[in-house]
């Protein structure tokens, strides 16, 4: 990838191929996951990224080490595209001591200082003014760093997001707000509960720039990422990308899915970001389908050998139980 110009996607076939695999991971960790949940290996609420994975994998191909990254509560994705082991993200599915938050957070709270990622909140939209707040920590310190916020479009109701859009247009702070609009939220279609469901047209009202791009196709999501932080990098404020995407299975696994027609997903799954893609790669003869092969075999070790990583991992031992816990009197010291 050419650092000359970061607005463009130089799609090389090594590019190209890294593209897939990184797809091609999260979906084959998030099948497991689902498989793992049903022999009640991994506990408590579980939300996929299955169907999704083009934006977590695109917008990540824009970012540096240093940026920060605000993930939802279906994050699994956004971690294993940011860099963090599938080994770590594994472990903390199953709440174990080597997990990246030491098994503390589960699906839901996965968190990486060294990757600057800023980890999951099982809050709708609570992680619009954490991203704030970091974006803000860089301009204040003139660092030349990025912040990068995704939510679902559930969270345009909250009041929250107003608060952040508004406060990173008025101090114009280095944020990339990438709305995952999947259309649903969490069960209710997004015709239902916005009056206005044109999420993009949200941000406009505060003047931030704002482009709606196919989630569904991972280089127009890379494409689209790189002109925003180029231009924020640039100092000319926060950017935002809304990003049309579907989710293939239900909100989470205790989701019965009784708001849309099973035949509505089975279209969608036909020109799904990983469909899509190895399409493209084998039709344009960029990639064989020897190529596709290896990569899914790859991955699937990996996968094999987070799960038997994360199964041998040890928990956390219970004298352990209140360290980085503070009392209300500690926290005011």
């Amino acid at each position: 990838m050419s650092e000359s110009d970061d607005r463009r996607v130089h799609l090389t076939r090594d590019h190209a191929l890294e593209l897939l695999q990184r797809m091609i991971l999260i979906r084959r960790f998030e099948e497991k996951c689902a498989e793992l949940y049903t022999q009640e290996k991994i506990r408590g609420f579980l939300h996929l990224y299955i169907g999704e994975e083009a934006n977590a994998v695109g917008v990540m191909q824009a970012l540096r080490p240093e940026d920060a990254v605000v993930a939802t509560y279906r994050e699994h994705g956004h971690a294993l595209a940011r860099g963090i082991s599938a080994d770590e993200v594994m472990a903390e599915m199953f709440g174990k001591s080597t997990g990246s938050s030491r098994g503390r957070g589960g699906s839901m709270h996965i968190f990486s200082a060294a990757h600057r990622f800023y980890g999951g909140n099982a809050i709708v939209g609570g992680g619009l003014p954490l991203a704030v707040g970091l974006a803000l920590a860089d301009k204040m310190q003139r660092r030349n760093h990025v912040t990068c916020c995704f939510f679902g479009e559930g969270a345009a109701a909250e009041g929250e997001f107003h608060e952040a859009m508004n406060l990173a247009a008025l101090w114009q702070l280095p944020v990339l707000f990438v709305c995952e609009n999947n259309g649903y939220a969490m069960g209710t279609a997004l015709s239902r509960s916005e009056s206005n469901p044109d999420i993009a047209a949200h941000a406009a009202v505060f003047g931030i720039t704002a482009e709606v791009v196919d989630g569904m196709n991972v280089v127009d999501v890379e494409a689209a990422a790189r002109r925003a932080v180029h231009a924020i990098r640039g100092g000319e404020g926060p950017r935002f990308i809304e990003s049309k995407t579907y989710r293939f299975r239900a909100h989470s696994m205790f989701d019965a899915e009784l708001y849309r027609d099973k035949a509505e997903v089975e279209e969608w799954k036909k020109h799904g970001p990983v469909v899509r893609f190895s399409k493209w790669l084998l039709e344009t003869g960029t990639a064989h389908q020897s190529d596709i092969e290896a990569l899914d075999r790859k991955v699937e070790t990996v996968v094999a050998e987070a799960t038997a990583f994360a199964e041998l991992s040890s928990w956390e031992p219970v004298e352990n139980l209140t360290k980085d816990v503070m009392t209300p009197r500690e926290a005011m010291r």
